[in-house]
C-alpha cells in the first residue's frame, strides 16, 4: 500500500483559501467588471463555493457562483470504455458578458482540465477576463497555463499522485501526496 504524506491539513487549507480570496479581491480591486466564481466539478466546485463565501464577506456583496462539468470538452478521456467520465450538471445561472470569471480547481497538473474549462465557459458566454485559482499546482504542464492564484506549489514526480480530500466528500480537509509505486524489475 503506498504511503500518503499530508502536505496541507484542514487549518492550512482554510488559511490558504482565505489568502486566495484576499488575492482575488486585491487583483480585481480596480476593475469595474463584476466578479464571478466557477468551480470545475467535482472538488473545484466545492472549493469555489468556499471561496465565493469568503469573497462575499470581503466584498460585502453577492458574488455569482457557478459549477462546470468539462467531461465532454476533455481531449484526454474516453479513449477506452473504462475511461468514460462521470458526468455532472453545469450550472452557470448568471450573465458572463463583461465579467471577470475566476475558474477554481483543486489541482493543476498538465493543463488539459483548464483548457477544457475555458472552452466550456466560452460556450456559455464571453467574459471580459478569465482567471485561474488552484489549491495545488504540481507542475508537469503539457499546455501553457499558469494560475493567477495558487494555494501551494507541490513539486512532484510525474508518477506521484496529489490527493485533495474535502470534508463535504471525504470527511476531512487535507492534501496528501501518494508516493510513486515501485516499478517491478
Amino acid at each position: 500500500m503506498p504511503q500518503e504524506k499530508v502536505v496541507l491539513d484542514g487549518d492550512d487549507m482554510r488559511r490558504t483559501l482565505v489568502r486566495i480570496a484576499h488575492e482575488i479581491v486585491e487583483k480585481n480591486a480596480d476593475s469595474s467588471a463584476p466578479l464571478a466564481i466557477v468551480g470545475i466539478h467535482r472538488r473545484g466546485a466545492l472549493l469555489a463555493a468556499r471561496l465565493r463565501d469568503l469573497l462575499a464577506d470581503l466584498l460585502e456583496a453577492d458574488v455569482p457562483l457557478g459549477d462546470l462539468d468539462i467531461s465532454f470538452y476533455r481531449d484526454d478521456l474516453g479513449r477506452r470504455a473504462a475511461d468514460a467520465p462521470t458526468v455532472h450538471a453545469t450550472h452557470l445561472d448568471f450573465d458572463m458578458a463583461g465579467a471577470t470569471v475566476v475558474i477554481v480547481d483543486d489541482v493543476l497538473f498538465t493543463g488539459r482540465t483548464v483548457r477544457a474549462a475555458i472552452e466550456a465557459i466560452f460556450d456559455y458566454g464571453r467574459p471580459d477576463r478569465v482567471q485561474l485559482a488552484v489549491l495545488a499546482d504540481r507542475g508537469h504542464r503539457e499546455l501553457p497555463f499558469r494560475p493567477d492564484y495558487v494555494g501551494k506549489n507541490l513539486p512532484t514526480a510525474r508518477a506521484e499522485r496529489v490527493n485533495v480530500h474535502l470534508d463535504e466528500l471525504d470527511g476531512v480537509d487535507e492534501i496528501t501526496i501518494t508516493e510513486a509505486a515501485e516499478v517491478p524489475a
